[in-house]
């Protein structure tokens, strides 16, 4: 029996095999005309007696016994079964060549920490790190975005304890400029297990502070008008809240992202702010309105006092928009001294004294002025008319005009008086003004002699004197021969101009002229006979004259003509005009 078995050889023997974990594996043993004792050796130790694998639930011996087949089934592989198998037939004293069994292990499902949405602020770099663990052989990750695949990513490997699986990790960095928020990036690993590879991906979400926007309709705008701040932002995360403030200070009352108010000049120069938060932090925006406005004084000119021969300089500033005009003018002059902020006057003189005026104009939109005093120190001016008038025995006056800055110390008169007061005749007045000083001197019962004096004005200040030298001439009343004369003058003017309207009437208006009853004139004639007996009838009847034009009424008046005769008759025309 034993050398029938000598001759026994193996049909069939286990081959190197490469299995996926979880499939079915069948290592094939034939040993024709051989019935003796078939053990299977897995690296070395025995799997079991004969077909008794009892210890090894996944493991079977299948095949015909009697054909002497002997093939061991491994229902799925794990990697425990990652060995060295052998057949032996022990009476024959045969082992087949050793079958080398390798388990190929996929990886895990891969992971990208942080996933599935990765978020980072805007401006930082994205660092995405992708493990794939438990693969033999180690696994190979690849990153892809957008179908490529991205380059630079670095590696690391480590052998677990089984001493046959390992754990991959991947880290891949991309530059804030190569990364955009709603990205996909996919994380792929594979190896011989799985060639197609398991894959899985991360949503990149740039969160950044709000993008602000801030509007202003309409634009330019006229003061007192409405205008609408809009404020819109993009933000991530999302906006959550609003806060508006002017110049600074906070508007409490709005809380949206729209604000209307009605404008004026102080939103020119004070803007308008819109704070917008999310979780991240605030961005704040600020926009001026173009407001159309009305000169407004910013630096108001102030009166000035200065020596004679000194400068005057006037400041006067104003705001208004679009840009004005500023002016400057001496009251009543119209001449324009200056279109600059400051007027200043060189070596001013007494003459120079007076009002100016700073006036500024805004095009289309309005005007604006104000007016100061220049007052120059110097010594007193005196203007009077050097010949004044006065009549024999009546109160005469003379007056004597004094600008003077500082006022004047002392007045001096021809009469000796200083200021008010009075001496024999003589009376002087002292009476102030805006414009200056009046003194009057008042003489009583002027006499031949004053008509032959001299008089003089003098006055005193701390910067000097000034005196006038006047005169006083007779004033000469008019004769009554004059007067009369001018009274019949007058007379026979009155009696020429009703003798002309009288020849008018009676050359013109003969018989009864009727012109559709708009005039109606009466003429009546009288022989010499019914004039004499009427002589003592001394007053003239009256002529009705009754005009009618349109319905309206004049009022007439009564004249009477005696100096034509009409037909050798004496003719007698009243024109008689009632008013009505």
């Amino acid at each position: 029996c034993l050398l029938a078995w000598t001759e026994a050889m193996f049909s069939q023997q286990p081959q190197d095999l490469v299995v996926v974990a979880g499939q079915l594996v069948t290592l094939p043993c034939s040993i024709p005309g051989y019935n003796g004792v078939v053990l299977w050796i897995k690296n070395g130790l025995a799997l079991g007696v004969g077909r008794d694998l009892s210890g090894y639930p996944r493991y079977t011996v299948t095949g015909n016994h009697g054909s002497g087949e002997h093939h061991l089934q491994i229902q799925h592989v794990e990697l425990t079964d990652d060995a060295v198998f052998e057949c032996q037939a022990v009476q024959a004293a045969m082992r087949s060549r050793p079958a080398r069994l390798t388990v190929l292990v996929p990886p895990e499902d891969p992971v990208i920490s942080g996933g599935p949405v990765v978020s980072l602020r805007a401006g930082d770099p994205l660092n995405l790190t992708c493990h794939a663990d438990n693969a033999k052989p180690a696994a190979s990750i690849i990153w892809i975005r957008n179908g490529e695949v991205l380059n630079g990513a670095m590696y690391s490997k480590t052998l677990l304890r089984d001493g046959k699986r390992e754990s991959t990790v991947s880290t891949l960095y991309l530059s804030p400029s190569n990364i955009e928020t709603g990205q996909q990036i996919i994380c792929k690993a594979s190896n011989k297990a799985v060639p197609n590879g398991k894959e899985t991906s991360v949503t990149i979400d740039i969160q950044h502070l709000p993008l602000v926007n801030l509007s202003v309709e309409p634009q330019p705008v006229l003061e007192g008008n409405l205008v609408k701040f809009h404020c819109s932002a993009k933000a991530n995360p999302p906006v959550t809240h609003y806060r508006w403030a002017k110049g600074g200070s906070i508007i409490k009352e709005v809380s949206g992202d729209t604000y209307e108010v009605i404008v004026d000049h102080s939103f020119f120069t004070e803007p308008v702010s819109c704070e917008v938060t999310n979780p991240l932090g605030s961005t704040n925006i600020s926009r001026n309105v173009d407001v159309y406005f009305g000169p407004r004084m910013a630096a108001e000119p102030q009166s000035l006092q200065v020596d004679l021969g000194s400068d005057a300089v006037f400041n006067c500033a104003w705001t208004g928009n679009p840009s004005l005009t500023i002016v400057w003018m001496k009251r009543g002059s119209g001449v324009v001294l200056s279109n600059e902020n400051l007027l200043t006057l060189k070596s001013v003189r007494q003459e120079d004294a007076g009002k100016y005026v700073c006036r500024a104009v805004v095009p289309r939109v309005g005007a604006g002025e104000k007016e100061v005093s220049l007052t120059v120190n110097g010594p007193p001016t005196i203007s009077s008319t050097q010949t004044q008038q006065a009549l024999h025995g009546e109160k005469g006056q003379i007056k004597c005009f004094i600008r003077s800055t500082p006022p004047p110390d002392r007045i001096v008169s021809t009469s000796g008086l200083s200021e008010s007061g009075t001496s024999g005749r003589y009376t002087v007045e002292t009476v102030n003004t805006e414009e200056g000083v009046i003194s009057t001197l008042t003489m009583s019962n002027i006499v031949p002699a004053d008509f032959q004096t001299i008089y003089n004005c003098t006055a005193w200040n701390s910067f000097g004197s000034d005196t006038e030298i006047i005169r006083l001439k007779e004033q000469e009343s008019l004769p009554v021969a004059v007067i009369i004369g001018i009274a019949v003058g007058a007379f026979v003017a009155v009696i020429v101009l009703m003798g002309t309207i009288g020849a008018f009437c009676c050359t013109h208006l003969k018989g009864v002229v009727s012109a559709k009853n708009d005039i109606r004139v009466e003429i009546v004639h009288k022989d010499h006979n019914a004039a004499r007996e009427n002589e003592e009838h001394t007053s003239m009847k009256q002529l009705m004259v009754s005009v009618s034009v349109t319905k309206y009424y004049f009022p007439l008046y009564f004249f009477s003509c005696s100096f034509a005769k009409i037909e050798s008759r004496p003719c007698f025309c009243m024109f008689s005009l009632a008013d009505r």
